[in-house]
């Protein structure tokens, strides 16, 4: 196929089960990019979620952060941001606190990562997970007019569907998706994956038709939908797999880079 751009999803998709990127993985990775084909990373974390991966394995791409809040080129540069304002943040921790949602929260501006508490084993969790570091505080510190790229959720995963149903209910603007069991994110209205990979094809001059996506989970499916070849892990749900109908094998046994070398994309 004529694919000028490849989209993947990090979180069961591109790393494994113990969050590695398998080498024949990375080697596709680097024979794509060899032939002029951008692969650009999109994903809910913040960008400090996925420096470490690039660090590890030896390649720089395109970033589509938070969800499509935020978007950088191989250098850093800032070429998309979007996000809510400060207050509506200070809105959302205090809906979820003073309801006793059984969830914690992290909120994000650009490239900072504040959680109101360090040591909860939440947020070590997520902090082991994605290879940063969060800090305490309150969104109420930063600048009036700071930009909120989302708000995490990590939940209960037999409380997350009504933290979400309760959370689409108080905050209809807003995008709200479910990307793993426990994490909800939430975002801008309008902040989606799908939306995301449509403003970088507008500024990098692509037909979103020539481009293949790779996800996983709910929080992928527009954006598997939108892309012109949409491949879903083995891993993900059935419900996302009846959907796109395209499947690949696991994030553990080389999904991506089996379903590029099908594409005649890798050797």
């Amino acid at each position: 196929m004529n694919c000028r751009a490849v989209f993947c999803d990090v979180d069961g998709t591109l790393v494994t089960s113990d969050r590695r990127v398998l080498p024949r993985t990375c080697a596709a990775i680097k024979q794509l990019q060899a032939k002029g084909v951008p692969f650009v990373i999109v994903t809910a974390r913040s960008p400090s979620g996925v420096y470490p991966i690039q660090r590890a394995y030896g390649f720089q791409c395109d970033i589509i952060a938070y969800s499509g809040g935020l978007i950088l080129d191989e250098k850093g540069n800032v070429l998309l941001h979007r996000g809510f304002p400060r207050n509506k943040a200070c809105e959302i921790i205090a809906f979820a606190e003073e309801n006793g949602l059984d969830m914690s929260w992290c909120a994000y501006s650009v490239d900072d990562w504040i959680v109101r508490e360090k040591d909860d084993p939440r947020v070590q969790r997520e902090e082991y997970n994605v290879r940063a570091q969060s800090r305490q505080g309150l969104p109420q510190e930063w600048p009036e007019d700071a930009i909120v790229n989302k708000i995490l959720c990590i939940c209960n995963p037999d409380k997350i569907l009504e933290i979400e149903a309760r959370m689409r209910e108080r905050f209809p603007e807003l995008s709200i998706a479910k990307s793993s069991d426990i994490l909800l994110e939430i975002m801008a209205g309008g902040v989606t994956k799908a939306d995301a990979i449509l403003s970088y094809c507008a500024a990098r001059g692509l037909d979103v038709a020539d481009t293949a996506a790779f996800g996983d989970n709910y929080n992928d499916l527009e954006m598997l939908e939108t892309a012109g070849y949409g491949v879903v892990m083995g891993n993900a749900p059935e419900e996302i797999k009846r959907r796109i109908g395209r499947v690949t094998d696991d994030n553990n046994h080389d999904g991506i880079a089996n379903a590029l070398e099908k594409m005649g994309m890798i050797e």
